[in-house]
């Protein structure tokens, strides 16, 4: 495992990171209930590919700090604080967003952080094409905060917002992924407000201002259409995006697939 490093961010927050490799700066930036080692397969894949494969806890994870109040705009300076200790002054940096953590590579982007291409994963951006959003999403989400209830943060989640079934969130309870989902229930929150908060549509301004090339993926293995598709409707509404899907399963491609078409897009 790399050494960690732990950056300030500009409001003195501390976010932990790992870095494999050499090269410009690639950075991972994970969804909701994902830190760091979430996706350390895909920074090491992408560390041995010419790139500096970066993986971070984002704020309230893992052994990054959670400076209140929370905004979008704090994320921002998280990421670029990670771009700006793991990379070398003038070398292109790059972003890749899980899921949610999409949406905050297009609100970095968009707001000028230093990433010379992005790239994402099925963003769930509620289009015309997906059930309705929950009700007071974010308010329902502060609700079980004050109340201390992490338990009912990830129920609602997976079972109200995600469309689990009961039992399957049930049979989460007592594994090895339950602890560390419960620590990072205040944090789903973030990747709402990330995603615009209750309003969750495609932020077509925002997307306006995102420039730079952009790489919209999803997995042959997402069966659900409005969020395999979603790929291809944010690629779209960018001015310079392109969507491809690569074989995988769920919401998810194996990093020995994904690592090589993003390095490909990310050095040519």
């Amino acid at each position: 495992m790399s050494e960690i490093e732990k950056p300030t961010s500009a409001d003195g927050t501390t976010i932990a990171y790992e870095a494999y490799g050499s090269g410009p700066v690639a950075v991972v930036v994970g969804g909701a209930f994902c830190d760091r080692g979430s996706f350390r397969d895909l920074a090491q894949a992408l560390g041995e590919l010419g790139l500096t494969g970066v993986t971070y806890d984002r704020r309230g994870r893992g052994d990054s700090g959670d400076t209140q109040p929370y905004t979008v705009s704090r994320e921002i300076e998280d990421l670029t604080a990670v771009i700006e200790a793991a990379g070398e002054t003038a070398s292109p940096a790059y972003a890749f967003g899980i899921s949610s953590g999409g949406a905050l590579v297009v609100e970095a982007v968009a707001a000028g952080a230093p990433v010379t291409k992005a790239s994402a994963i099925e963003v769930p951006y509620r289009t015309e094409a997906w059930p309705p959003a929950p009700d007071d999403y974010i308010g329902t989400l502060e609700r079980f905060e004050a109340a201390g209830d992490r338990e009912g943060i990830l129920r609602y989640f997976n079972n109200v917002v995600v469309g689990m079934p009961v039992e399957m969130v049930e049979g989460m309870k007592g594994t090895p992924t339950w602890e560390p989902m419960l620590a990072m229930t205040y944090t789903v929150k973030y990747d709402g407000l990330c995603l615009g908060g209750d309003d969750q549509r495609l932020p077509a301004e925002t997307l306006r201002r995102v420039t730079v090339p952009f790489l919209a993926v999803c997995s042959s293995g997402t069966a659900m259409p409005w969020l395999h598709d979603s790929a291809g409707v944010l690629a779209d509404a960018l001015p310079n995006g392109r969507a491809v899907e690569l074989p995988g399963e769920f919401h998810h491609v194996p990093a020995p697939v994904l690592a090589p078409a993003l390095a490909e897009f990310y050095l040519s």
